[in-house]
């Protein structure tokens, strides 16, 4: 390590103290508590002719390196590094300063001062901010020593560096550690001990005596309130679909067509036999032949009973909407041509402005939620407004889903919103009543701790 730095000078440019406000000055111009320390030691190596000047804080109680005017010679871990936090230590545990070679009248430890010092000469300082010591920081010199007039004047230069850097040092702390570090150091004051502990007591008994709305919170989704299947009623192929989800339909619009070539040469052969029959049994009346009369007279009525089937299939094949509403399932526009059995659902409608909403409450809740209570809904499509909402029926069978146990709740709105839509969710909350402050921030808590309790022990 090369500390060559220039002759040390004369104590002249201590003679004007305002010369050090020159160091301040360069850590109140930097940033970083780093670039700060850096700034420092630099001006003060050019005022005193010191081969280099490092700053130490106390971070939580351990002395740390902050910086140096040569941070490139000082990196963590290094033997250099830890003989200087040694000698900034040194003085810190004598709370006084400590220089190598000793000042006449200074019966002081210097071990650690004298190994950094080696054939030169290094001073190391408390960093004082009032009552409280916050670092220390230490000026190394290849030749000469350190005259007595300047501890006093160094003194004075820690005393009003130290807030500086200790300030930079909390700045640089993530914000939950300066927010520890205040209520700290509010604490360690008689007075404020006492207005805490006060203001403590008040809040817990504000907390078991003042009651707060209960809201059991809950995920939730819309459904219409009647669900219709729209069912195939025969075989076939599916040859035209109109609509698609999303879509609004009226009551008997057609939604969806099947295949009816079949149909309809079967339509025409049923006619035929139909009319064969008819003129048979004319023939048979005008011949007034009773037997052949009877006999033609069942195969028409058989005949168009057919022919009826088959126009009531035909019928069928045009899928028509029940009701008013919107369709929520079945896209049949990607499976045209497709063949479909009877029974098979193609789509599934709902009513346009009837809604119901279903809640999926936690089973640690649902012990709380009773039909009749009242809530609120915040959609995620529309959460900048809550739509009010009443339960009705408390479904009592579990589901499981995504690793946990809820109770479907169904409500039902108290107002109708025309951009309401089946299927969308949002969050609900249940009111259920009024519980103290104390309980509603620990009954959670509490309860997991029964459990645990209830699992761990043999009796």
């Amino acid at each position: 390590m090369d500390l060559s730095s220039p002759p040390p000078q004369s104590a002249g440019p201590l003679a004007t103290e305002p010369l050090l406000l020159g160091p301040l000055a360069a850590a109140l111009s930097r940033a970083g508590l780093a670039e700060s320390a850096a700034g420092f030691g630099a001006e003060l190596c050019d005022l005193l002719g010191c081969a280099r000047v490092a700053i130490g804080v106390l971070d939580d109680g351990v002395l740390r390196l902050a910086g140096s005017s040569h941070p490139a010679e000082l990196q963590p871990g290094q033997p250099a590094t830890a003989a200087l936090l040694d000698a900034m230590q040194e003085a810190l545990d004598q709370h006084q300063p400590v220089a190598w070679p000793p000042l006449e009248h200074h019966d002081l430890i210097t071990l650690a001062h004298r190994q950094l010092a080696a054939a030169g000469a290094a001073c190391s300082v408390p960093l004082v901010d009032g009552t409280r010591v916050v670092g220390a920081m230490t000026l190394e010199r290849t030749s000469g020593r350190f005259a007595a007039v300047e501890l006093p004047l160094l003194q004075d230069l820690s005393r009003l560096a130290a807030p500086v850097f200790e300030l930079k040092r909390q700045l640089a702390l993530p914000w939950h550690v300066r927010l520890v570090e205040t209520v700290r150091e509010r604490l360690a004051a008689p007075r404020q001990r006492r207005f805490a502990v006060g203001g403590a007591i008040a809040f817990v008994l504000i907390a078991l005596a003042v009651p707060l709305p209960w809201r059991v919170s809950a995920p939730g989704r819309l459904e219409g309130s009647v669900q219709r299947a729209v069912v195939a009623a025969s075989d076939g192929f599916l040859q035209q679909a109109n609509v698609r989800p999303g879509d609004r339909v009226r009551a008997g619009q057609v939604l969806a067509e099947l295949a009816s070539q079949d149909l309809e040469l079967e339509r025409r052969r049923r006619e035929s036999e139909v009319r064969q029959h008819e003129g048979a049994l004319r023939a048979a009346q005008a011949g007034a032949d009773r037997a052949q009369m009877v006999t033609f007279q069942a195969k028409a009525a058989e005949a168009q009973a057919l022919l009826s089937l088959v126009e009531m299939q035909l019928q069928r094949a045009r899928i028509e909407a029940p009701f008013d509403g919107i369709v929520i399932k079945g896209d049949l526009s990607q499976n045209l041509g497709a063949p479909v059995q009877r029974g098979d659902v193609l789509m599934v409608l709902a009513p346009n402005d009837s809604f119901r909403l279903i809640l999926e409450v936690d089973e640690a809740d649902i012990g709380s939620v009773k039909t009749g209570q009242t809530g609120r809904l915040a959609l995620t499509a529309q959460p900048d407004r809550t739509l009010r909402f009443v339960t009705r029926r408390v479904v009592p069978i579990a589901t499981t889903a995504e690793g946990r146990n809820y109770f479907e709740v169904e409500a039902t709105l108290d107002e109708a919103v025309p951009e309401l839509r089946p299927g969308l969710s949002g969050i609900g909350k249940v009111d259920v009543g009024w519980r103290p402050i104390a309980w509603l921030l620990a009954h959670r808590a509490v309860d997991w701790l029964r459990l645990a309790w209830w699992k761990v022990t043999p009796w």
